[in-house]
């Protein structure tokens, strides 16, 4: 059976690096003769599905592409599987070997791990342990989140994806079609830059707050990709952490600590109220919102009026 697998997987790759315009599933079909003995469509498709995703995670880049008459081909292209020969010292070696560490407790262990074995087997210097480089160093990413692996897979291959995602503060979960560009964990959370297409603009989606299962779409991007994807200064300016204002507001004493520790004054007012200055950017209203009726947003106006806004629209559900 590995042997038959093995042979299967040889043949698709040679089909996809063969051929100079994308292959439908119909033609690798036709062009390989395990898939030719296949029982049925479905079984078929599940085997191909399974085999394009073991090419992958070998490293072999292949790309989706929709034809005029929206059917989709594969190919792999050889200038995107072509890699000049690698060298490495022993620093260089350290910090691949710490980069790999990092993921030993998420889902992308065993690729971290596949990785070091084939720069080894590349040239890797034999006397560099990448895991022991840097003993005292314990780095850890945590992913819980069950959207992570499919939109890494999304970003990787430039799929669309469709998700239902919950607002901080609405009461239910929207749909969002999104063109994924790229991951990145900021302050504990993992966050996904992209462009919804929606709304037709970039837009950062914090993963623990879509719901449901992550699913891919066919077709192209429509909007162009940037060569630079900032996902921590974009979070920044959304959480407003590039404020360039101040904000007045009164908080009840004893509670909302994140905001007493952004704030640039404090004033006891007595009565169990405290007044607090604090800097004000986009998306400070949202953080507001968090605090409930601890907070009371006393200028500027239009702060005051976005929270009570987005206080009354989960009021409504």
């Amino acid at each position: 059976m590995a042997i038959a697998k093995a042979e299967r997987l040889m043949n698709l790759a040679l089909c996809l690096l063969g051929t100079r315009r994308p292959l439908s599933k119909r033609e690798l079909r036709e062009s390989i003769e395990a898939y030719l003995e296949a029982g049925s469509d479905d079984s078929f498709s599940r085997m191909f599905e399974r085999d394009k995703d073991d090419l992958r995670e070998l490293g072999l880049v292949i790309e989706t592409v929709e034809n005029l008459d929206g059917e989709t081909g594969y190919l792999a292209r050889r200038d995107s599987n072509r890699l000049p020969p690698i060298t490495l010292d022993a620093e260089e070696a350290a910090a691949l070997g710490l980069a790999a560490k990092v993921w030993q407790q998420a889902r992308l262990a065993g690729a971290a791990s596949g990785a070091l074995q084939k720069l080894r087997a590349a040239g890797l210097p034999e006397d560099v342990d990448p895991y022991e480089a840097h003993g005292a160093l314990e780095p850890r990413i945590p992913v819980h989140e069950a959207a992570f692996e499919p939109l890494m897979l999304a970003c990787r291959d430039r799929r669309p994806v469709v998700f239902d995602y919950r607002k901080a503060t609405a009461a239910r979960p929207e749909p969002r079609h999104v063109e994924p560009w790229a991951l990145e964990c900021w302050r504990g959370h993992w966050y996904l830059a992209g462009w919804d297409r929606d709304r037709g603009a970039e837009r950062v989606f914090r993963l623990s707050r879509i719901t449901g299962k992550v699913r891919s779409r066919s077709g192209q991007f429509t909007a162009a990709v940037p060569d630079v994807v900032t996902v921590r200064e974009t979070v920044a300016g959304w959480a407003g952490e590039t404020a360039d204002r101040s904000a007045l507001i009164r908080l009840r004493s004893g509670s909302g600590y994140p905001l007493r520790a952004k704030a640039t004054a404090v004033r006891e007012l007595g009565g169990g109220w405290d007044e607090l200055e604090i800097p004000y950017g986009h998306g400070l209203d949202a953080w507001l919102v968090e605090f409930g009726p601890d907070v009371v947003v006393l200028e500027p106006a239009e702060l005051r009026a976005d929270v009570v806004d987005r206080l009354q629209a989960v009021a409504k559900g």
